[in-house]
């Protein structure tokens, strides 16, 4: 059979682009490590901000918190985007509109400016589920597994590796040079990207929900704003239980809108799936314990050994032993393929959590020395970094190719869900537990293991909802690892799954050998071609279900155009080109 659809197999690079190079990863990687570098990048002046941008406290809050939201708003939003149009020329849009964000912020110390700038380079994270949809559609299964864990994990590595690297530039050079080097490494991405990156041919059927994406935003915004600047307002303010209610009314109107719509930017149905439900459900609590070392260690280390607890750090010492949570997240991506290559992604999720949990627990006890953090680190970051690599291996098994950017960049939100969760209840424990010195507002050793306990509990969460995933079917536990001829194995068996099958039949109801069969779609596009067999046999691969016309012409035969709707089941279509065409259900 000639397949000539858009719609590949997950793994696969025959889209008719050029063949990925073996630098596509490290590429792609890199772009994931420079966007989440913007989400750590103020880190080491967030004292400073008021008297920097010559405003109050709770007016340079916003500098962190606008990043934060144009962020989650992004990812769902680029991830569909990408599936529609090219998730090559949407990740190059994401990195230039961070460059431009940096760049304003950049020239300015004025607080309105700055926001504005801040809250450009947050739309970058959509690169992120872009990155893991283009290794999708063009690696070869058994590179895609490690190549997926780290891209994943770019969103710690970024954060982890920013923090030493910006507490340094802060320390010894004025503010300002922060931008210019997110600038610099946002053009080196590009051009990388260009140079690299080849774009994929696999695209969603439809048009981008406009209203869709408008209401999302708006119930994100909602949402979120309040978990944010809750401490500020007071949780019991008439604002912050407004604004809750208002997320809630405004999600719920957007969740009946995207089901009643032809071609939503987030298929709920698809969501609602066990397999995608519960890794998402589960990917808010990783992302709630990720945030608690990065919120803890540092002030730790950081606090002078007068107070009894503290570790008398500098800013960049700090940093630096902070830095190896993010890179044990990258070193462990190869051994999360070698372990979910055997085992599964599951069971790599639940690994990681477990390891998590036990870095959390030691960790109660391991705050009495500096080397101590570093140990504390290394530990959380092989956890964490099992877990963010499981994550998109587990949704990518459960929806369509074609819908992989908006899956994972669903996912990706959850995951800053999760630290916007994180920072807002450590960010309140910690205030709730610190002393007054000199109305100044010390942390505690309370508090600090208070919000263990609490990141430990958030893992025990994650746990619980990873054990209802359900158990992958064979071909969902291979499709990292099959060698070629599992490839074509698995593809003959997907194909099977989701095609227009039957005979090509003549007007004594004799098989036609050779006709050509063409599948059109709603739109009045080619969809896919083939040649019927000797016995009249043909199948067509669809891409998505739906309404289509098969359209079958043979020499010495009248042409026919047959409408059919694919509904999910196997029932054969046969084609009798003695008869006009008439509706069927396949």
């Amino acid at each position: 059979m000639t397949r000539t659809t858009n719609e590949q197999p997950i793994g696969r690079a025959d889209t008719g682009t050029p063949g990925p190079s073996g630098a596509l990863v490290p590429v792609l990687a890199f772009a994931g490590i420079v966007v989440a570098v913007m989400q750590t990048l103020l880190v080491p002046v967030i004292k400073d901000l008021p008297q920097l941008l010559g405003t109050e406290p709770s007016n340079a809050t916003w500098v962190l918190t606008s990043t934060l939201l144009s962020g989650a708003v992004a990812t769902p939003i680029m991830g569909r985007l990408g599936d529609l149009y090219g998730k090559r020329r949407m990740l190059i849009a994401s990195l230039s509109v961070m460059v431009v964000g940096a760049l304003i912020s950049a020239f300015t110390s004025a607080l309105l400016p700055m926001i504005v700038g801040r809250t450009l380079q947050g739309f970058a994270m959509g690169a992120i589920p872009l990155g893991i949809g283009l290794m999708r559609d063009m690696l070869p299964r058994e590179k895609l597994g490690s190549a997926m864990a780290l891209m994943s994990s770019s969103i710690g590595v970024g954060g982890g590796l920013a923090l030493p690297a910006a507490a340094l530039v802060a320390q010894h050079s004025n503010w300002h040079a922060l931008f210019y080097g997110a600038a610099g490494l946002g053009v080196l991405s590009i051009a990388l990207t260009l140079l690299v990156v080849p774009e994929s041919k696999v695209r969603a059927e439809g048009t981008f929900d406009g209203l869709g994406a408008l209401g999302l935003s708006a119930g994100l915004v909602l949402f979120l704003l309040p978990i944010t600047k809750g401490s500020d307002w007071g949780w019991t303010s008439a604002t912050t239980l407004g604004m809750f209610a208002g997320s809630a009314a405004v999600l719920l109107l957007w969740g009946v809108y995207e089901l009643r719509s032809k071609a939503p930017l987030v298929d709920l149905r698809t969501t609602a799936r066990p397999a995608v439900l519960f890794t998402n459900l589960a990917s808010i609590m990783v992302g709630v314990s990720f945030y608690v070392v990065s919120l803890v260690l540092p002030q730790l280390l950081q606090l002078p050994k007068a107070t009894g607890y503290g570790l008398g750090q500098s800013m960049v010492v700090a940093g630096l032993l902070v830095a190896p949570l993010g890179l044990t997240m990258m070193f462990t991506a190869p051994v999360y393929a070698r372990l979910s290559a055997k085992y599964g992604p599951k069971t790599t999720l639940i690994l990681g959590m477990l390891i998590i949990a036990i870095g959390y627990g030691a960790g109660l006890g391991l705050m009495s020395a500096a080397w101590q953090s570093l140990v504390i680190a290394v530990v959380l970051g092989a956890g964490i970094g099992l877990a963010y690599s499981s994550l998109p291996a587990l949704i990518i098994g459960a929806v369509p190719a074609s819908e992989t950017g908006a899956a994972n960049g669903l996912n990706t939100l959850m995951r800053s869900i999760g630290t916007s969760v994180s920072s807002a209840v450590i960010g309140m424990v910690l205030a709730n537990t610190a002393n007054d010195v000199g109305g100044v507002a010390i942390p505690t050793m309370h508090g600090f293991r208070v919000s263990f306990l609490i990141a430990t509990a958030a893992v025990a969460v994650g746990l619980l909802l990873a054990l209802f995933l359900p158990k992958q079917r064979p071909a969902a536990h291979t499709q990292l690892r099959a060698s070629s001829e599992e490839d074509a194995n698995l593809e003959r068996a997907e194909e099977a799954l989701r095609s227009f099958r039957g005979r090509v039949l003549d007007a004594g109801g004799s098989p036609v050998a050779r006709a050509k069969v063409t599948l059109i779609d709603r739109r009045g596009r080619q969809a896919g071609a083939t040649l019927s067999a000797d016995d009249g046999s043909y199948a067509l691969a669809v891409p998505a279900q739906g309404a289509y016309v098969l359209a079958a012409r043979a020499d010495g035969h009248a042409p026919l155009a047959s409408s059919a709707t694919h509904t999910g089941d196997d029932s054969p279509v046969d084609l009798d080109l003695s008869l006009p065409g008439e509706t069927v259900t396949a």
